[in-house]
């Protein structure tokens, strides 16, 4: 995350708090980036289990993932990730869940 203070406050001696703060916030950043990769790598998990079985089940399992996927994508994005191809290779993530990334469903 980019931070530029007033420049008022560059010269002072608050120049080590802001530094802190940068490097709280993207310890912060960095925590939820790995809370959605891991739900993201769970639900891609069971949507693969899934494959077997009856097409609700699939179904659901797919739209979990989509909704992971779609979560992890944002939070790339926010970190200044925005190539997402990468991020479909590295998760190994199916077409059929890219196809639903995105879309919301109605309960």
């Amino acid at each position: 995350m980019s931070f530029r203070p007033p420049a008022s406050l560059l010269a002072s001696a608050s120049g080590d708090l802001l530094s802190a703060l940068d490097q709280e916030l993207a310890g912060e950043m960095a925590d939820a980036l790995g809370r959605a990769g891991r739900k993201a790598e769970i639900a891609l998990l069971q949507c693969a289990e899934a494959r077997g079985k009856s097409a609700e089940i699939l179904s659901a399992a797919v739209d979990e993932a989509a909704q992971a996927v779609f979560a992890l994508s944002v939070q790339r994005e926010l970190c200044g990730m925005r190539n997402q191809a990468a991020m479909i290779r590295q998760y190994d993530i199916p077409k059929d869940v890219m196809a639903r990334v995105g879309i919301t469903r109605k309960a």
